[in-house]
């Protein structure tokens, strides 16, 4: 399978999961691994934003593979957690900046201490300021953001050095 197809198949699985419960394991940019990481959301946990309401490192230790890429979590609590509901836990748009997906892009990286829980959703932002902005006119941007990342995926595929 291609890279394209890959990355659109991920981009179709991340828009049916929040129906489906389920999206396909294949290894592509649809998660978002930092410039130089090669784990899922530079290795924090996700499941702790919402346990705990706050970024925490992961480990290695409780390390656990979806989406062809690894995660990492604080605990084996927190692994068991997302190997049972990887969807509930999983940040939005891959874990991609929220506020670039929503013009359709996915240039910015992000910083994990700028998220956002909205309607039990993790939403990753490249800055606090940026992510209280995006929280604060969700109801506009949430829309934009869901209908953009079809294109944001299709944006990693042309361009392999993101």
């Amino acid at each position: 399978m291609s890279r394209r197809s890959k990355n659109l198949l991920a981009a179709v699985g991340f828009a049916l999961a929040g129906t489906t419960g389920a999206v396909s394991a294949v290894a592509d940019d649809s998660v978002n691994t930092g410039y130089f990481g090669g784990v899922a959301i530079m290795g924090y946990d996700t499941v702790a934003y919402f346990t705990e309401n706050r970024p925490v490192k992961g480990s290695e230790k409780f390390s656990y593979e979806w989406l062809g890429t690894p995660w990492h979590f604080a605990s084996s609590k927190n692994r068991e957690l997302f190997m049972n509901e990887p969807v509930k836990y999983a940040p939005q748009y891959g874990g991609y900046c929220a506020g670039e997906v929503v013009g359709g892009s996915t240039t910015v990286n992000v910083d994990p201490e700028a998220f956002k829980i909205i309607d039990g959703k993790l939403y990753l932002i490249y800055d606090k300021g940026n992510a209280e902005h995006f929280a604060n006119h969700a109801d506009e941007l949430v829309p934009k953001a869901d209908a953009n990342w079809p294109k944001a995926i299709a944006e990693l595929n042309r361009d392999p050095y993101h």
